[in-house]
């Protein structure tokens, strides 16, 4: 049955393999690493492809995130994504690529926020000490130069995208609390790993006191490919009493939730797990806080 409620979608990725370069949609594939084979959705991704998987749903806007083009690339993806959105009106928001620890961050923030869409900055610094779970050889969020990245972002007036593991959160507190000036949205609940839960709601715990950090309720398969809707229900109850439903959006993570399952799957057992709650906590779950958080302006 569609669903009839407004959706602002918080985390979504669009892609044309023959524009940009994707390392990571390149072959050979493989099931190690922490993404796993991702060879079923290594195929260009535009705009109409997401509306068609998003058929059944009211979604009023989106917030494209960095899709993991080449670092090169980071601002002509910003460019493609700026032309999509003059013409069709989405993305109403983009979180564009930036490494923090570069020296030259400095110039590329300021070349995005001169494309009107851009709100924010996602760069991923997942670190963990299994190997096959890793995106980084070491942790650069203890860097000074990563430090003076990020205190960047609010000269700027960005938010900052952070997708990294709960084991680092703790160790990022002190540099997010100095910085309240830059809304920080941990990406996909923060990416619990199987048998760290204790870890993951201390790290989770420690973040959701800074008040200028949100949530998004979103991409678990990634962490934990069992995906089940026990494990979603699990993890989106704890992360929004931890957070709070002003602070904690809903979002597909699409195409790239695709490898656990349709969007329907995704969201209608999203929309089963908070049916408890008012409408109006539902409302700004699934649409309100997006809205806000990514100030996309929309009327809901």
């Amino acid at each position: 049955m569609p669903d009839t409620r407004p959706f602002v979608d918080a985390h979504v990725h669009l892609w044309d393999l023959a524009h940009l370069r994707y390392a990571w949609l390149t072959p050979p594939f493989s099931d190690a690493g922490p993404n796993g084979s991702v060879e079923p959705i290594a195929k260009t991704y535009r705009l109409d492809d997401y509306l068609a998987d998003a058929a059944g749903w009211d979604v009023r806007g989106i917030v494209h995130v960095d899709a993991g083009a080449h670092p090169e690339d980071a601002l002509a993806e910003t460019d493609w994504l700026q032309g999509i959105a003059d013409e069709r009106g989405m993305p109403n928001a983009i979180v564009a690529f930036a490494a923090l620890d570069d020296p030259d961050v400095d110039a590329l923030l300021a070349a995005h926020v001169k494309r009107p869409n851009v709100r924010g900055i996602r760069h991923i610094v997942n670190w963990h000490a299994d190997a096959n779970r890793t995106y980084t050889p070491r942790d650069v969020t203890q860097d000074e130069a990563w430090a003076a990245g990020f205190a960047a972002l609010g000269r700027h007036g960005l938010s900052f995208d952070l997708q990294a593991y709960a084991g680092q959160f703790a160790g990022l507190v002190p540099l997010i609390e100095r910085h309240p000036e830059t809304p920080v949205i941990i990406n996909h609940m923060g990416m619990m790993v199987p048998g760290e839960q204790a870890e993951w709601r201390a790290g989770m715990a420690a973040l959701a006191a800074l008040p200028n950090v949100s949530v998004k309720l979103s991409g678990i398969g990634f962490s934990d490919r069992r995906w089940t809707a026990d494990l979603a229900r699990d993890q989106i109850r704890a992360a929004i009493d931890l957070f709070g439903t002003n602070r904690a959006m809903f979002a597909s993570d699409f195409p790239t939730d695709k490898l656990f399952g349709s969007f329907a799957q995704h969201l209608d057992t999203y929309a089963g797990i908070v049916s408890d709650l008012s409408g109006q906590e539902q409302h700004a779950l699934f649409a309100a806080n997006a809205n806000r958080i990514y100030r996309l302006g929309l009327t809901l």
